[in-house]
C-alpha cells in the first residue's frame, strides 16, 4: 500500500487531497492540511514555518507520547520528528502543527477566524491507522 497526497498551496496553509492505494485500487480518500510554503531565499523547508518538501518518503506507524497513535515520516530533509497526526489548525491563533501533516474529512473554517481548517481529524486518523500497514510509502506531489 501507499499514500499519495496532491497539494494546493495557499497563503496561510497548504491543502492536500490524499488517497490510500492498494496497487491501483483506491481504498480511502481524505484531506490534509499543513503549514504554508514560504519561498524565502535560503529558507525553504524550515521547521515550524514550511510544509515538508514534495517527494517520496518511508512512513511507519508509531505511538507518540504527545500525539498518541500516529505515523512518522522518515528522511525529511533537514527535519526530525515529522508526523502525520490529528489536529485541525495550521493558521491563526491556535496551531496544531509545527511542520507535520494533519488529516481530516473536509475543509472548513472551524473557529471562524478566516483561515481554512481540517474537520474530522480524530476519526480520519483512526481510519488510516486501521487501513494502513505498519510501514508504507508516502508520495507528495
Amino acid at each position: 500500500m501507499k499514500v499519495l497526497i496532491s497539494r494546493k498551496y495557499n497563503k496561510n496553509e497548504t491543502l492536500g487531497y490524499g488517497v490510500v492505494l492498494d496497487g491501483s485500487t483506491k481504498i480511502f480518500e481524505f484531506n490534509t492540511i499543513e503549514l504554508p510554503l514560504f519561498v524565502v531565499p535560503m529558507k525553504i523547508n524550515s521547521p515550524m514555518i514550511d510544509c515538508i518538501p514534495e517527494g517520496i518518503y518511508d512512513v511507519t506507524s508509531i505511538y507518540s507520547t504527545t500525539k498518541g497513535k500516529c505515523f512518522q515520516i522518515h528522511n525529511v530533509p533537514n527535519r526530525t520528528s515529522v508526523l502525520i497526526h490529528k489536529g485541525n489548525y495550521v493558521a491563526g491563533k491556535k496551531i496544531d502543527s509545527q511542520g507535520c501533516i494533519l488529516v481530516g474529512d473536509h475543509f472548513e473554517d472551524l473557529n471562524k477566524d478566516g483561515n481554512i481548517d481540517v474537520h474530522g481529524s480524530d476519526e480520519t486518523l483512526k481510519k488510516l491507522i486501521n487501513i494502513l500497514p505498519v510501514k508504507f510509502q508516502l508520495i507528495i506531489i
